[in-house]
């Protein structure tokens, strides 16, 4: 079966959030695939451009440009190629755009065409995505399924409330299977739809399908989802653990964490709030806890907590391997998030996994908030071994697509397959 790339085609959908995105096909003589990206709303100010067209229409975020560059300047270079050849595909697409963010064509012209690049090459092979996939992991690594860190409960610029943290999570750990995490985990949710319910407040969800009330302080946020926890019949702490995606650099101002109660800390005395929260509350991961230039912040935070909390770089990386070189040498991390829009390529995201990896970071594959029904990052977090995934709550069919996709794989695996709770220190 012949294995050279025929023809692409992009067209305008719709994300999750009723924006515009890209979803391209791709063709081989016999087989064609298709890719969709996400976009975020919190977003790192070191992340890869995302080309917009401006202007009046659809509030100016329109991506007609975006299919013109896919369609007239990188189809061109791409067609004849062969399916396999993913990085120089890649590098290719790079070196066209010619900048260090990819400014001039934007990452969401890039990305979509180097993910459909590998699902037609998985197809052309006749073996599943991550299956695939796993020929560019460079490990020796038992394959596992990831535990999921689901999104319950939202704030931040991921909801219309006052709680500044922007994403409050649990990760089932007493569970032997990515099934039984998954159940644990929307027993919970519906357990906290019933506390919410039961205290005359909303359970209207956010951008990743997690509640969103209107509380009355982080806090209170805690203790609720604590509540569920035990409504379920778990034991916080022991069956399930908490993991908060603070997002502080949506609340960085004036080289200070301005907090919506009032409270303004500065960078000491915002590691020691983490501090004291994961002495109170069985918090094991902590996601952009400091400002992505609060350099000193995160070693300081690494050192007082990092042996025994999960410290994960989000906007601190952008999955981008130069920021990560910074981290590892400064020790200012544990963890990385990944997410593929956030540098454009999957073999530059190959490339800052496995540089990860080989530094003994955590990973955690990560949707966005603006999320499509594409399940490409389920394959990706089990061919790369990645110990979490964050694709949101159970609910939103563009979240559930992912846990979903993680089930599939899980039971094609079961036999030869590791849950990768048994690989992380943080639960005791």
């Amino acid at each position: 079966m012949t294995s050279k790339i025929e023809n692409i085609k992009a067209r305008q959908i719709f994300d999750s959030r009723g924006n515009p995105t890209i979803e391209v096909d791709i063709f081989s003589k016999h087989n064609f695939a298709r890719a969709s990206i996400p976009s975020g709303a919190s977003t790192g100010k070191y992340e890869a451009v995302e080309l917009r067209d401006g202007g009046n229409s659809l509030m100016g975020k329109g991506v007609s440009k975006v299919i013109d560059i896919i369609e007239n300047k990188l189809k061109k270079h791409i067609v004849g190629m062969s399916v396999y050849d993913q990085e120089e595909i890649d590098f290719k697409m790079c070196q066209l755009d010619g900048t260090e963010n990819k400014s001039l064509f934007g990452a969401n012209s890039i990305l979509p065409i180097s993910l459909a690049v590998a699902r037609l090459a998985s197809q052309v092979k006749e073996v599943e995505l991550f299956e695939y996939l796993t020929t560019f992991c460079k490990s020796d690594q038992s394959i596992t399924t990831p535990i999921p860190l689901m999104n319950i409960l939202n704030g931040g610029s991921h909801a219309d409330n006052l709680v500044d943290v922007q994403e409050f999570m649990i990760a089932p750990t007493r569970a032997k299977t990515f099934r039984e995490a998954l159940i644990m985990g929307v027993e919970v949710f519906h357990n906290l739809k019933g506390v919410l319910k039961s205290k005359g407040l909303s359970t209207n969800v956010g951008d990743e399908g997690g509640f969103a009330p209107n509380l009355k302080s982080n806090e209170e946020a805690l203790d609720l989802i604590l509540l569920a926890i035990e409504k379920s019949g778990y034991k916080p702490g022991k069956d399930i653990y908490l993991a908060i995606d603070a997002a502080s650099s949506e609340f960085y101002k004036n080289n200070h964490y301005c907090f919506n109660n009032g409270d303004i800390l500065s960078s000491n005395e915002m590691v020691e709030f983490w501090k004291n929260w994961t002495n109170k509350y069985p918090i094991f991961s902590i996601e952009d806890g400091l400002h992505e230039d609060d350099w000193d912040g995160w070693i300081n935070l690494t050192d007082k907590i990092g042996e025994k909390v999960q410290l994960v770089g989000d906007d601190l990386f952008v999955t981008n391997i130069k920021r990560l070189k910074k981290g590892i040498l400064d020790k200012a991390s544990n963890s990385i998030l990944i997410k593929p829009n956030q540098i454009g390529t999957l073999s530059e995201t190959f490339n800052t996994m496995t540089f990860a990896k080989e530094n003994n970071l955590t990973t955690i594959m990560s949707h966005r908030s603006g999320e499509t029904e594409d399940t490409f990052i389920s394959d990706l977090a089990v061919a790369f071994r990645c110990s979490q995934i964050k694709t949101g709550s159970c609910s939103r069919t563009d979240r559930v697509a992912k846990y979903n996709q993680l089930l599939r794989i899980e039971e094609k695996l079961v036999k030869n397959t590791f849950f990768s709770v048994e690989k992380l220190k943080y639960f005791k």
